[in-house]
């Protein structure tokens, strides 16, 4: 029998953040969070998120023994917003047995259903910078700092409770030797003479700092028009400027501003951190640091993790200035390949611009929805 406990202490939130670690402690794929930054995400006082959405976190039981968990989360900026009358649930993890992932899925359903909402969707984060999306193909390369893996059984899982495919998202990655810098160099001069744009270059964070506001800004009107997009507050761009710039080497941020230094283009590449988080174990003492700052450092791989164009500025070739500027910073760093986050299937803008690099999908992934009866 199967008894689900809702997460009240601190100790029963350590328990819900360290379950993967004993279910994938046999993967060699699975890149285990930072215990302490995964307990900071559900604190409601130290995640902002938590002004605007709720979470319920629930750990479901066999013989006193944790077999599963879920996060229900309701964001109301969507609700109110998009009038998007969405449940979400993400932090889904589960052993291989339908009795579980059903109990946990069934109560996601059931507050959905108090609240008046018409459908679940998941699994999904709190806004657009959290991770999304279950893996249904790839699951023999190692994961990112910023996706969840999961093992091949799950998709069983939602198509035994009756979910079906809501989006669809796509992994891919490419050598660097792939990019040439023919396709972009003559580009991105005419352009940048043509509406007098101007890269900007960081060798410091502190030099990055006054233009982390101007760029989620950017990303907000950018990114407006795809699907289920919620807006970053002001709140939220003061807490994820404190949790990820200090993660990101300056030289991997790259900005375009027009004569006016207004911000028209922006992208943040990170150093690949997934073999440095595997040896860390999830914490940051003694040695957890040591690997993360030699991987900052020294890795070899990158990922793209956010790439955005201002409207009145897509089409234009922008992102060529972008590729440039990036091109120089891997040919100094010794880079070898490139990752790009989960994006979705239909984002036929994003798709365009790494066309020329023959970029491999190597993973897939997708949300779940199910409509509430």
């Amino acid at each position: 029998m199967i008894t689900l406990k809702e997460v009240k202490t601190k100790k029963e939130l350590k328990a819900f953040v360290k379950f993967p670690f004993s279910l994938y402690k046999d993967s060699d794929y699975w890149v285990p969070p930072i215990i302490s930054q995964e307990i900071k995400t559900f604190d409601t006082k130290e995640n902002p998120v938590f002004k605007d959405a709720e979470a319920r976190l629930f750990l479901a039981f066999r013989e006193n023994k944790i077999v599963g968990r879920i996060a229900a989360i309701t964001n109301w900026l969507e609700i109110k917003n998009q009038n998007l009358k969405k449940m979400r649930f993400g932090w889904f993890d589960f052993i291989d047995d339908f009795e579980v992932s059903k109990t946990l899925l069934n109560k996601v359903i059931e507050i959905g259903k108090e609240k008046n909402l018409d459908y679940v969707e998941g699994p999904v984060g709190f806004s657009n910078l959290d991770k999304v999306g279950v893996m249904t193909e790839g699951f023999e390369s190692t994961g990112l700092m910023v996706t969840w893996y999961n093992y091949p059984y799950y998709v069983k899982h939602y198509e035994a409770a009756d979910f079906k495919i809501e989006k669809s998202y796509s992994e891919s990655k490419f050598p660097f030797k792939n990019v040439k810098p023919e396709f972009f160099y003559k580009a991105q001069e005419l352009i940048k003479r043509r509406y007098q744009l101007t890269a900007l270059k960081f060798t410091k964070t502190s030099e990055v700092m006054p233009y982390v506001d101007k760029m989620f800004d950017l990303f907000n009107e950018s990114y407006a028009s795809l699907s289920s997009f919620v807006a970053i507050n002001d709140i939220q761009k003061a807490y994820f400027k404190k949790k990820f710039i200090s993660f990101i080497n300056p030289e991997y941020i790259k900005f375009v501003v027009d004569k006016e230094d207004n911000l028209v283009g922006f992208a943040i590449v990170m150093p690949a951190f997934a073999k440095a988080l595997q040896k860390a174990k999830g914490k940051l003492l003694p040695f957890g640091f040591r690997h993360i700052l030699s991987a900052k450092k020294n890795s070899k791989d990158v990922i793209f993790y956010l790439i955005g164009i201002h409207p009145d500025y897509q089409n234009k070739g922008v992102h060529a200035v972008i590729f440039n500027e990036y091109y120089n910073t891997f040919t100094e760093k010794g880079i070898q390949t490139c990752y790009r986050t989960p994006e979705l299937e239909d984002n036929i803008a994003i798709h365009k611009i790494w066309k020329h690099f023959d970029p491999v999908v190597y993973k897939r992934r997708k949300t779940f929805r199910k409509d509430i009866v």
